[in-house]
């Protein structure tokens, strides 16, 4: 059996083992437990926010984007989902072909019949008819460097009310900023920060993030970021939680505007200020 800890309370051992985080005799080896501790906290994450929603209405609708083998979408479905008696329903949203038919066909299988796999970009995905015209939350899970971007221009026009961000591989920004130093309208000594290779690509990961708060503030957002679990797990590790609140918005654009003029990085200014 594996760690006890490491299982939630009727959590589904034969899903884990079809899933492979767990080896066919119920063990977990180190990447399997790694990947499980990852989801399972994000779910403590997540599970507070579909609470919230169902004192609001019955039936919550998410979306995973970039799903992958959809181990999120998976272990929200079978540890909160299959408990609704609603018309709940999950999304994965993803571009192998392989994975969305293998999710496909593991959900008729387990009978999750709340969930659906879409063959889709994120960016398809905004103006897909197969996706309702509001969605309760939106996840995205280790969504490759602009993929996430996608997700958030998604999560707005559908008037998301919670997004759950794992950012990852976010190489654009570190790529202008490298090109426009010459434009910076930051101080000299300031461009030290991005001038060794390594340095630019770091610095460029966390101003991307900074950026995307400040996107999500100036949408009338509440935003929280924290560690989704220790470094010893995952490097790509920041976790960005959006509540709609209804903020005021004017200060947060202002600073977002300022922030891409002082780094040179006005022609960047669609992506943060779309839609």
């Amino acid at each position: 059996m594996p760690e006890k800890h490491a299982i939630k309370p009727g959590q589904s051992l034969e899903l884990l083992k079809e899933l492979h985080i767990l080896t066919r005799d119920g063990k977990l080896n180190q990447d399997s437990k790694r990947k499980l501790k990852q989801v399972n906290h994000l779910y403590q994450f997540i599970e507070p926010l579909l609470k919230e929603i169902q004192t609001d209405h019955a039936g919550i609708t998410l979306v995973d984007h970039g799903a992958g083998k959809s181990y999120l979408g998976f272990i929200l479905y079978d540890l909160f989902f299959k408990y609704q008696s609603d018309n709940s329903h999950i999304f994965g949203i993803e571009t192998r072909d392989e994975l969305v038919e293998k999710s496909r066909t593991l959900a008729e299988r387990f009978q999750f019949s709340g969930m659906s796999f879409l063959n889709l970009s994120v960016a398809e995905s905004i103006t897909s008819n197969e996706l309702p015209a509001t969605i309760d939350i939106v996840t995205a899970l280790h969504a490759c460097n602009t993929a996430t971007d996608d997700a958030i221009r998604f999560a707005l026009t559908k008037k998301t009310r919670f997004i759950v961000l794992v950012p990852c591989c976010q190489a654009e920004v570190a790529t202008v900023l490298r090109k426009n130093k010459a434009l910076t309208h930051a101080p000299n000594s300031m461009t030290e920060i991005w001038r060794h290779p390594l340095h630019t690509r770091e610095f460029g990961s966390l101003i991307t993030n900074v950026l995307r708060c400040l996107q999500l503030e100036s949408h009338g957002y509440q935003v929280n970021v924290t560690e989704l679990v220790g470094w010893e797990h995952s490097m790509k590790n920041e976790l960005i939680i959006a509540s709609y609140k209804d903020l005021p918005t004017r200060r947060p654009s202002e600073r977002l505007y300022e922030l891409l003029n002082s780094l040179g990085l006005l022609e960047m200014s669609n992506r943060f200020f779309a839609p």
